[in-house]
């Protein structure tokens, strides 16, 4: 993340002596990016975070994608997929490339474990539900409209609120995700023209240190594989922390909406950057205010990336036939834009109420046989008049 921030107790200093109320030390762990070069985050645990009692291969990671084809715009109708199991049991994987994976999920239960995505960082966009996000880092209330930015290095787990419906879209990075760079300072402070800032940003509000014997399990899913490790102690016993790595939510509702006289591209709408994406929010706005503007966007072709859509509310002002859950994929290679009437009918509106959420991957996405279950065949044929 980029800012500072502690919870707890910690020494003065950093790897100096810090002893509990018996005498013994507490227990140092880094997590860093890049090395020792990058950002981290200190934790002091009650007991070493190596002492694992049991290691089990739970299984490996097998997504099917469909047979090369042509090339065409899909679209994804993912309202219905089924409910239940836990956040991590629950995703359907849609599309994947060497850079991101994106699923959706509808849970019903709480994770029973704690949980780690060893080979990079994960997005949850919360579309439905309230609950808590659980970590090494302290808890973190979740809402709907909320993306949940979890690094790497953390344990986590969330627990719904029962009775409460869940939906949500899930974009696991292998590498790191950021706000885009154009919006900090060299000190890596928001800028005042960023459409959002630190006051939007909530980090863990409280800290609850376990100290608890028992058989605790902790999955880490990486290179293919999940493993699980079995612990005699709580995983959750860090009695302090202080650094800039820790899971963060930020509402779509406090994404400001850069607007101007003519239309403005996508890139406004950038909310984080990965290796090889952007996440955007197109979130309710006033519309372009030129006399002669057309506030539907021109037809475009992304050369250099795959665009995907996910339509969380309101009416999408360019697109008709997509409803809330849907997923447009718009490939490289052949343009897309608004459907016909709507690049017309846009005139003279002064503002939308649509939200959504865009991903662009730079890398080609592969459909898996899940997506196609889900896909409206009609789509790519959806601009003849």
């Amino acid at each position: 993340m980029t800012y500072y921030y502690r919870l707890g107790d910690i020494p003065h200093k950093r790897h100096t002596q810090f002893r509990q109320p018996d005498g013994s030390l507490y227990h140092e762990e880094l997590i860093g990016v890049h090395g020792f070069s990058g950002v981290q985050s200190l934790l002091y645990h009650l007991r070493p975070p190596t002492q694992v009692h049991r290691i089990v291969l739970e299984r490996r990671i097998d997504r099917v994608y469909e047979e090369p084809g042509p090339l065409r715009h899909r679209h994804l109708r993912t309202a219905a997929i089924a409910e239940g199991g836990d956040a991590i049991e629950a995703r359907i994987p849609l599309m994947a490339n060497a850079d991101i994976v994106i699923s959706t999920a509808r849970p019903t239960e709480s994770m029973s474990y704690w949980y780690r995505f060893a080979q990079g960082d994960e997005v949850i966009f919360i579309h439905d539900g309230d609950g808590v996000l659980e970590s090494q880092c302290g808890v973190l209330r979740y809402r709907a409209g909320d993306y949940l930015v979890i690094p790497a290095g953390v344990l986590w787990r969330l627990l719904p609120d029962p009775g409460v419906e869940q939906r949500m879209l899930v974009v696991e990075a292998y590498g790191h995700i950021e706000p885009p760079k154009r919006y900090l300072n060299r000190y890596g402070q928001f800028l005042e023209t960023a459409p959002y800032c630190e006051r939007d940003i909530r980090p863990p509000g409280e800290l609850i240190t376990h100290d608890e014997d028992g058989e605790f399990e902790v999955r880490i899913r990486t290179r293919d594989y999940t493993t699980r490790y079995l612990y005699l102690h709580h995983p959750l016993d860090v009695i302090g922390w202080d650094g800039h790595i820790w899971p963060f939510a930020f509402n779509i509702e406090d994404f400001e909406p850069i607007t101007g006289r003519i239309h403005q591209p996508p890139p406004v709408h950038q909310t984080f950057e990965g290796p090889g994406f952007v996440v955007c929010s197109f979130v309710p706005r006033l519309f372009d205010y030129h006399p002669q503007a057309i506030p539907a966007p021109y037809n475009h072709s992304n050369v250099d990336s795959d665009e995907v859509l996910y339509y969380v509310e309101g009416a999408f002002m360019s697109r008709r036939g997509v409803e809330r859950s849907s997923i447009t994929l718009h490939p490289s290679g052949i343009p897309h834009g608004p459907h016909p009437g709507m690049y017309e009918q846009s005139i003279g509106k002064e503002k939308t109420h649509e939200l959504a959420v865009m991903i662009d991957a730079f890398h080609p996405l592969k459909l898996t046989t899940n997506a196609i279950a889900m896909e409206d065949k009609d789509y790519a044929y959806s601009w003849q008049t």
